[in-house]
Order: structure tokens, then sequence, then C-alpha cells
């Protein structure tokens, strides 16, 4: 089980704030596992600052691209297991190949150790 007197919660207003606060304690060698839920909502500062409407193109997938660089070293360093906890989305219009994509660009799937896919049945 989990010992919730030890356990960290911490609930960022933006993806930049969720990352560093990461970099932070897996740095600090101080924790075994770190758990970001979810990818999905790590909303880059610049989309939250922004109109309703605005075109943030890619802006997620850049803040996690330059986060996983700088975490990995980190990572790899202290042996702190890190887990993101993404969501599926379906692409539209797709007529060949998988519909299904998920959040946050093509990086986390690179540099991944591991991907486990859960679903209802």
């Amino acid at each position: 089980g989990v010992n919730i007197d030890e356990l960290i919660i911490s609930q960022p207003d933006t993806g930049e704030q969720a990352l560093e606060i990461a970099d932070t304690l897996i740095r600090s060698g101080g924790i075994d596992m770190i758990i970001i839920d979810s990818v999905a909502a790590l909303v880059p500062k610049s989309e939250i600052e922004g109109e309703m409407g605005d075109a943030q193109m890619a802006s997620q997938a850049r803040l996690m691209s330059q986060a996983l660089r700088k975490l990995t070293a980190s990572i790899n360093r202290t042996n702190c297991i890190t887990v993101f906890i993404n969501q599926i989305r379906m692409k539209i219009g797709v007529m060949f190949g998988s519909p299904e994509t998920t959040t946050g660009g093509n990086a986390l799937k690179f540099y991944a150790s591991v991907r486990i896919d859960i679903r209802r049945i």
C-alpha cells in the first residue's frame, strides 16, 4: 500500500510548474517514485494566459520535449521511477492506420522505457 504520511501531492497551476516540481523532487534523491497524472492536464502557461480560441499549436508537445530532455539525466542518476499517465484521443479524419493518439507529442513515446496500455473491456 501507500504510506499516506509520506505521500506528497501537488496541484500546480501550469504544466511548467508541475514539471519543475517534478524535476526538483527527482534531483533531490529523496523520493523513489513520482507519478504525473495526467499529461493531458499539463497545460502550458502560454495557453492558460492566452485568450479562448487562440491557436497554441504544439505548445504542450514543446513543453514535454523540453521537460523530458531535462528530466532524463536526473531520473537515470537517482533511479527514480517516473510514471506519466496519459489519455488516448481520436484523430479526426483518419482513413488508414490507427485513429488513436496521445497528447503531448512524440517525446514521451521516444523517452519511455515501458509503455502500458490499459483499457476497459
